[in-house]
Formats: C-alpha cells, structure tokens, sequence
C-alpha cells in the first residue's frame, strides 16, 4: 500500500471518530473502528516524528555542527526563531 500523507491519515481518523461518536456501530464493528483508529495514530506519529527531524535538521546553528532541538512555537515570543 502506498505512503498516505499526514492530512489523509487524519482525514480518515476523524471519520472514523465520527463513526464511533454515532453510537450506530455494533460492538464488532466499533472495535475494528478503534483498531483502525489507533492504528492511524502510530502511523500518523511516525510521520510526525520523521519530520521533527528534518526540521531540526534544517535549523541547525550557523557552525553547522550540532541541530537544534525543535521546539513548537507557543505564541508568546516573537524571538522564537533561532538565528
């Protein structure tokens, strides 16, 4: 099976918590949902960790020897960006 991106993988997440949320599925059914759904969320943070990475990567300090550590933005601080 091909490499979905992170959007659809999260596309299906939310239909299937829609599923879910109905209340319409069998007990069969809504644990085949919850399996799937989990199974999204490791894939989903595998892709999310392999970007972290090369975000990291890319901000490496101006020497060139060591990646900075990627950390997210929380909005407060303008001076957020490391170089």
């Amino acid at each position: 099976m091909a490499e979905q991106g992170f959007e659809q993988l999260l596309e299906k997440l939310e239909e299937l918590v829609r599923k879910l949320e109905t209340g319409d599925l069998s007990l069969e059914a809504s644990l085949e949902a919850f399996k799937d759904g989990v199974d999204l969320i490791r894939r989903g943070n595998a892709q999310l960790t392999e970007m972290e990475g090369k975000v990291e990567l890319l901000m490496k300090d101006l020497g060139g020897d060591r990646a900075v550590p990627f950390e997210p933005d929380d909005g407060d601080d303008e001076d957020s960006i490391p170089f």
